[in-house]
């Protein structure tokens, strides 16, 4: 007997799908399951299943002052299962905060600060002396399952006049572990984006990557820089890494217009924008990407299937048999809502995307409107 089957559902283009899950553990999809099971969770008309939604640029250690939040606030209780710390932490404070993780609901990994304080102040980087190669070799290699990739915020106001001398230090660190993921922050100059992108090599990670900055993927006339098309073409992957300042409803539509797709849709959420906006949540979020251009089945695909691949998940982002059973149901629904960009633009939208459960290991997390 299962423990849980899910019924009456569909998935993301619309084909009827059940899904039954046994142990924390997906161990059958179809579009009706026969087997009889502990527990039913019949989905209401029109509710999509899909893979459990991976948020994977946020700050959710809840011990920091200067951008964090709660994992359950962020995760389950908006429809998500499973977020990525992007860089709050290092090495100095990362395994308390890997002590805090494990008591959340939602699955949470990490990101770690090259610096080793993490983002205490806005500028982690001014000081190389905060980059202990060693005990980040140390830290990453003790805390294996937690740690999945690195981050470096390569902003002015956080390098200081270090220019782009913290990223050569991390992409030598990157060397050293195996190629983890690197995820890097660009905003204004310096550095300027043209010598971060010419250091990033197939794999990294460009979050903020349509921002309205001048420092950012469009020249003045509103095209997209050469040297951009030559990163998107070596295979550096693109992030949308909402945050407070750092999403432009032109830069997006225009980047989608010209093919410039990104790979990850995140939000770079932390209490302040939650609560204040202009982010809230993934959910909306997403809608910002419809109305951008992207195609429902795209997005999906860009919080589930992608970031676990990028970040080497490799049970998660798949309903499919031997998966964890991370799942989120979800529904789109008729309806206008005006959405507000970094910048303060408006696009209204006649359709909304609201999540209903957050499933975790085959446990039913109801989402908190």
């Amino acid at each position: 007997m299962l423990d849980l089957i899910i019924k009456n559902g569909t998935d993301v283009y619309g084909k009827s799908l059940e899904i039954g899950i046994s142990e924390g553990e997906i161990v059958e999809v179809a579009d009706k399951i026969l087997q009889e099971a502990t527990d039913t969770l019949v989905v209401e008309d029109g509710g999509i299943i899909s893979p459990g939604w991976i948020d994977s640029h946020v700050h959710c250690y809840e011990k920091m002052t200067l951008y964090y939040d709660f994992p359950d606030e962020i995760g389950i209780k908006k429809g998500v299962t499973t977020v990525i710390d992007a860089g709050t932490s290092g090495e100095k404070n990362i395994n308390d905060f890997y002590d805090l993780a494990k008591q959340a609901k939602t699955n949470v990994f990490a990101l770690m600060n090259i610096s080793s304080p993490g983002i205490v102040t806005q500028d982690e980087l001014a000081d190389l002396s905060n980059i202990n190669e060693e005990k980040n070799l140390k830290r990453i290699n003790e805390l294996s399952d937690f740690i999945i990739g690195i981050k470096a915020r390569m902003s002015r106001t956080v390098v200081g006049d270090n220019d782009v001398k913290p990223l050569k230090m991390a992409k030598a660190l990157q060397q050293k572990v195996n190629h983890l993921p690197l995820m890097v922050h660009i905003g204004s100059a310096p550095p300027e984006l043209s010598d971060i992108l010419a250091l990033l090599e197939k794999g990294d990670i460009v979050t903020h990557c349509y921002n309205g900055k001048l420092n950012g993927i469009l020249d003045r006339d509103g095209n997209i820089k050469e040297f951009v098309w030559d990163a998107f073409y070596r295979g550096i992957n693109f992030d949308i890494g909402h945050g407070t300042d750092s999403f432009n409803f032109e830069v997006g539509h225009t980047a989608i217009e010209d093919g410039l797709l990104c790979k990850t849709v995140s939000t770079d959420i932390y209490h302040r924008n939650r609560e204040d906006g202009p982010v809230y949540d993934l959910a909306t979020t997403l809608e910002k990407m419809l109305s951008i251009g992207i195609p429902l089945e795209k997005i999906i695909q860009m919080i589930t299937e992608n970031p676990a691949e990028i970040f080497h998940l490799e049970h998660k982002g798949k309903l499919a048999e031997g998966m964890d059973a991370d799942i989120t149901i979800f529904h789109v629904e008729n309806g206008k809502k005006c959405l507000i960009d970094s910048n303060g633009n408006k696009v209204e939208i006649d359709q909304q995307i609201k999540p209903d459960y957050a499933i975790v290991a085959g446990k039913i997390y109801p989402v908190v409107a």
